[in-house]
């Protein structure tokens, strides 16, 4: 039975809707009720509190099954065990009594093992106080471990793989440490890791760190048999930065005013005016639909990132970001009619399910 990959927004959302939609939550059914049962009342609360507050991170990270063929399903099961991971990791070192960069490298260490089938697990949480998860966290990693041993070319995509985790942990890490520390540490960090992007502002790279998608499509695209190291580099050049930088800065975007309440760290913070943070966000849109006319089913790649910026700017919050809607109206114009059609629908989605 083939599983065409959909060319049309149309033939996307109802995909999505039908056929991702209830498997993402059968799977996350799965992991709450193993949360549920974790001891420490701590993990206990941070791990179900990353499930029921950011089930979009999977639905969304879970279109990319489609690229699957046949093994959707185990490309689902995949993507919803990682993105676990890294939401129920963000909780703890966001909520932690620690500020301890080892600390935190050590529990990020899980994400590295989670894409290396020989790893051995550890005691991810050796250096805090909060210990007993009844074997949640490993669990997580072996499930992504034992998906990962199917694919025959593993070792072809594993070094983009990798390379992507380990931005993401040193942004995990850099960002988490105490306010006086957090800024050296991130400008250090790109100055160290971001030279072949130039072009970009530290908070930019570092923004273009903080999402999982191209390591979701590299494993999509590997389950479907379609891997070569073409294929691969294609990818994490498609990707990396500006598709994944889209959907970080998008995300930071529509939580200004909780994070200004909150006092958190907000890349959007960082741009010099208003003015500068739309056009160079008109400018990520413009990047990522030119990276990804290299990769095959440009088409659906092109409705990844559309649909970005239709999902995000569709959420409530923009209407008390000063200037949110008139920023909205310019990045939906410069995204095309199938961004428009996200949005409308997303909307309307929300409305019917709130």
């Amino acid at each position: 039975m083939k599983n065409p990959v959909p060319k049309t927004s149309f033939g996307l959302m109802s995909k999505v809707y039908f056929k991702i939609f209830p498997e993402v939550n059968r799977q996350l059914i799965y992991w709450k009720n193993k949360a549920e049962e974790i001891p420490n009342q701590e993990l206990r609360k941070q791990a179900l509190a990353s499930i029921n507050t950011k089930k979009f991170h999977c639905q969304g990270g879970a279109v990319y099954s489609l690229l699957a063929g046949k093994r959707w399903r185990d490309s689902i099961r995949f993507i919803i065990a990682y993105q676990t991971i890294s939401d129920y990791l963000d909780n703890l070192c966001d909520r932690s009594s620690s500020l301890d960069p080892i600390d935190f490298q050590l529990l990020h260490q899980s994400m590295y093992d989670a894409l290396s089938p020989k790893q051995k697990v550890k005691n991810y949480y050796r250096l805090r106080q909060e210990q007993e998860d009844g074997g949640y966290l490993i669990e997580l990693v072996q499930t992504c471990q034992n998906y990962l041993k199917t694919l025959p070319e593993l070792e072809v995509i594993q070094p983009y793989l990798l390379r992507l985790e380990e931005f993401y942990a040193d942004l995990q890490v850099h960002k988490h440490v105490t306010d006086e520390e957090r800024l050296p540490r991130l400008e250090g960090w790109f100055q160290d890791k971001g030279r072949d992007w130039s072009n970009l502002a530290w908070y930019e790279f570092s923004a273009s760190s903080g999402s999982t998608l191209g390591i979701f499509c590299l494993v999509s695209y590997a389950m479907d048999g379609k891997t070569s190291p073409e294929l691969a580099k294609a990818v994490f050049e498609g990707y990396f930065p500006y598709v994944q930088g889209l959907h970080i800065l998008l995300d930071y975007f529509i939580d200004q005013q909780e994070d200004k309440k909150e006092g958190d760290l907000n890349f959007c913070f960082y741009y010099p005016s208003l003015d500068q943070m739309k056009n160079r966000l008109l400018y990520f849109i413009r990047q990522s639909n030119q990276h990804v006319q290299q990769l095959p089913h440009k088409h659906f790649h092109e409705m990844v990132h559309q649909g970005l910026v239709g999902l995000y700017l569709a959420d409530p919050k923009v209407k008390v970001i000063e200037r949110g809607q008139n920023v909205t109206r310019a990045l939906l114009h410069a995204s095309g009619w199938s961004a428009k059609f996200f949005h409308l629908n997303v909307k309307t989605y929300n409305m019917l399910f709130k």
